[in-house]
């Protein structure tokens, strides 16, 4: 294998586990862009730390050829422009041929389109679900590259409309984050939402980092709503919950993925959340899922498994790294091709861990086919590099978010097609 010469840099302040020492002629590097800070931080740092697992568990396992995967982790601050410049230098000066990131689509897309997708760089998301990445790849202009391990808000939106009215909540107010993930959310929830027999009161927009939605939230409150769909991140959304709650609001809620924190419950109050509800792109349990819930709090210093974008973002840093390995070298070609292969049906099934890995890199070196069961569950990417899976349904009780039951992507799939009839 051609041996890289590729230096790796941490982002001060990120918290890092001492990783195996190799030989630094033969580090790969693999850009990571991340919310470490603004309104997605609490994503970010989780999302970092659980490629970072990943990794650490992959080198452990001897890495590609003997030479570990470095983490090049650069703060998008939860903004595009910064991730573009930051994505930029990793790809332009670093010569990275991954790059995991962003965790929300506003970070995302804006990195794949000016970025990743132009220079032919492999970028791998764990969390943006703006169905905008499909239609991008539908219209062509990913270049192939983009793949992610989570389920479009194409049909979560319809889930969580079900949802919704299947808790009680037939009148509702939305107030949503303006950004494409935020937009595209609710224009799937409402379409759905409206079609099953429920009412929408309002729709109010608001723009992020503001020191008060006072205005918002009492605009919201107009038709006289039985519920809040807030759809948001748990920082502002804590500020629009609060606002909401002082000027007379129901302490009724329909919370978005990302809102299943427990920052967000902190802020608010427990007190106020037991009528609460939320949906989540799921999971299928797997050994890897019980590895990963295990192991997790104690590597990362204390963040819950349960954090959002933590599953999903273990399974991205596996995926790339037995991409590598399968690929053999830091080419971003290679990798692109083998990013599908060691998902695909037909392979003996890996999970996570160190000695699930040292399994995979035997049968990588011996030309035999893997097929990685994530934290997630087996997950399979189609030709827009979408994954499908089950959706979480959940509840926050005494300040604890407690899943309730699942909605498989079948069942979704039916009651979209039904409504679009």
């Amino acid at each position: 294998m051609k041996k890289l010469v590729l230096a790796s840099t941490m982002l001060a302040g990120l918290a890092v586990s001492a990783l195996p020492a190799f030989s630094a002629d033969c580090d790969i590097t693999v850009g990571v862009v991340m919310e470490l800070t603004g309104p997605a931080g609490e994503y970010g740092k989780a999302g970092a730390k659980s490629v970072e697992m990943a990794f650490k568990d992959f080198n452990d396992a001897g890495g590609v050829g003997g030479c570990k995967l470095v983490m090049d982790t650069r703060d998008s601050q939860s903004q595009g422009t910064v991730a573009v410049d930051q994505a930029t230098q990793l790809v332009n000066i670093k010569k990275v041929p991954v790059i995991i990131g962003g965790i929300i689509s506003s970070v995302s897309i804006p990195i794949l389109t000016s970025v990743t997708a132009p220079a032919g760089v492999v970028q791998v998301s764990p969390a943006s679900s703006s169905p905008t990445l499909t239609a991008l790849g539908r219209d062509g202009k990913t270049n192939g590259v983009f793949f992610r391990t989570i389920t479009s808000d194409a049909l979560q939106g319809t889930a969580a409309a079900k949802y919704a009215l299947d808790q009680g909540l037939k009148k509702i107010a939305i107030i949503h984050v303006n950004n494409d993930f935020g937009v595209n959310m609710v224009k799937e929830f409402t379409a759905a939402y409206a079609k099953l027999g429920g009412t929408i009161t309002s729709t109010t927009p608001y723009n992020e980092k503001q020191a008060s939605y006072s205005s918002e939230a009492s605009a919201a409150m107009k038709g006289d709503p039985d519920a809040l769909y807030l759809v948001s991140t748990p920082v502002d959304g804590a500020t629009i919950a609060r606002a909401w709650l002082s000027g007379g609001g129901a302490a009724k809620f329909l919370l978005n993925d990302g809102m299943n924190s427990k920052d967000f419950i902190e802020s608010v109050g427990a007190q106020y959340l037991n009528d609460a509800y939320g949906t989540s792109s799921g999971t299928s349990p797997t050994a890897s899922t019980e590895y990963f819930n295990a192991n997790y709090e104690k590597f990362s210093g204390g963040i819950s498994p349960g954090a959002p974008a933590a599953d999903r973002s273990y399974d991205a840093g596996a995926i790339v790294a037995l991409a590598i390995a399968k690929a053999g070298k830091a080419d971003k070609a290679a990798i692109k091709t083998a990013i599908s292969e060691v998902v695909a049906e037909g392979g003996t099934p890996i999970h996570a861990g160190k000695a699930e890995f040292e399994k995979a890199l035997k049968l990588i070196k011996d030309g035999k086919p893997v097929k990685y069961e994530g934290v997630i569950g087996p997950v399979s990417f189609d030709k827009y590099g979408d994954i499908t899976g089950p959706f979480r349904l959940w509840k926050i009780k005494d300040g604890q978010v407690t899943t309730i039951g699942e909605m498989s992507a079948d069942e979704v799939s039916k009651i979209k097609a039904q409504l679009t009839k």
